[in-house]
């Protein structure tokens, strides 16, 4: 049986006003697309089937204001509804201008729809019958700190190398190998599921409210993973501190030669020491490190507080069953974007 969390409606309804309250149609303009390769995807052929709406969960009643709504962590975790993902509500109830963006149907995954000169890709995931309900730690269970990857120390890097060797080593069938992670966020982000309900609109992780909380669901997971796989509870994956002066070069440990972090691809001009340019664009700016810090340091102020002082501004704009998402918020826009 489902672990279900009880929410009552009146603070459903708060902060659906609340979401509601603020526009962000000024940052759509004023925020450049993102660099994702779902933008590049042909755009499959809008044609909206809009059903009837119903607030009802059984009959044409209307839940009561003091009864409970029941929610499914399922689909508070895959379905990226958060807070607004009733389980109560089937594709009959659905309405592209109020109603969440539902959990896909996992049967249907389909291939990419890409340009002609791109090869095509299937990153849909392994399929099972058997569903394991998600269930949150418990109160005593273990605390995973993520370090700040340019402070690790050597004890830290050889574990996290181990992690992902192992990782890496299982067969691709295996939905905790590295090629199903990233099948995760491809199909996710590539076009790989649609909206249930509306067949030709893509379900999309990027450009909208979900963006954030999907990848922290999707990197809490693969965090997991790694623990799982070098029995360490606490292993925390290490993140980028970008917005430090000391942090602003790629990691070291990403830079290594004939190493499980490495990646032969990536551009040898932009290694340490050269700083990180958060607004890069594709060209490299001949400026002095001072200056490059200083830039970067006005964007993360920019991106985090000025272009972020609502909800939707900072998170992205609404994204909701029959449309397309609303536009990225500031953070998805610089620096993730470039």
């Amino acid at each position: 049986m489902a672990t279900t969390l009880s929410i009552q409606p009146n603070s459903l309804a708060a902060l659906a006003t609340a979401a509601d309250a603020t526009d962000n149609s000024s940052a759509r303009s004023a925020f450049p697309k993102t660099s994702q390769l779902f933008m590049t995807a042909r755009r499959k052929k809008r044609h909206y089937l809009i059903p009837k709406a119903s607030c009802s969960n059984s009959g044409d009643k209307a839940p009561s204001i003091n009864t409970p709504l029941q929610f499914d962590r399922r689909e508070m975790l895959v379905g990226l509804g958060g807070l607004y993902g009733l389980t109560g509500l089937g594709t009959q109830s659905l309405s592209a201008s109020a109603s969440p963006i539902l959990p896909p149907d996992f049967s249907q995954c389909g291939t990419l729809e890409l340009p002609a000169n791109v090869k095509s890709v299937n990153c849909c995931p392994p399929k099972s019958a058997t569903v394991v309900d998600f269930k949150l730690p418990g109160s005593n269970a273990p605390l995973r700190i993520r370090p700040a990857a340019h402070l690790t120390d050597k004890a830290y890097i050889a574990k996290y190398k181990k992690a992902l060797e192992l990782m890496k080593a299982l067969p691709d069938s295996d939905p905790r190998s590295f090629t199903q992670q990233s099948n995760v966020h491809c199909a996710y982000c590539n076009g790989g599921y649609t909206q249930v309900g509306f067949p030709n609109l893509d379900l999309q992780v990027h450009g909208s409210w979900l963006f954030l909380p999907f990848h922290r669901y999707y990197l809490y997971f693969f965090e997991r993973i790694l623990g799982s796989l070098i029995n360490d509870q606490t292993f925390g994956i290490p993140y980028w501190n970008w917005d430090a002066p000391a942090g602003m070069q790629i990691p070291a440990m990403f830079t290594e030669s004939n190493s499980v972090l490495s990646k032969a691809l990536r551009d040898a001009r932009h290694k340490p020491p050269r700083l990180v340019d958060l607004d890069y664009s594709g060209t490299d700016e001949k400026v002095s490190d001072q200056e490059q810090i200083s830039s970067n340091l006005s964007i993360m102020y920019r991106q985090m507080l000025s272009n972020g002082k609502t909800a939707k501004l900072f998170h992205g704009g609404e994204y909701r069953a029959g449309g397309d998402p609303g536009g990225p918020g500031s953070l998805e826009s610089y620096p993730h974007g470039p």
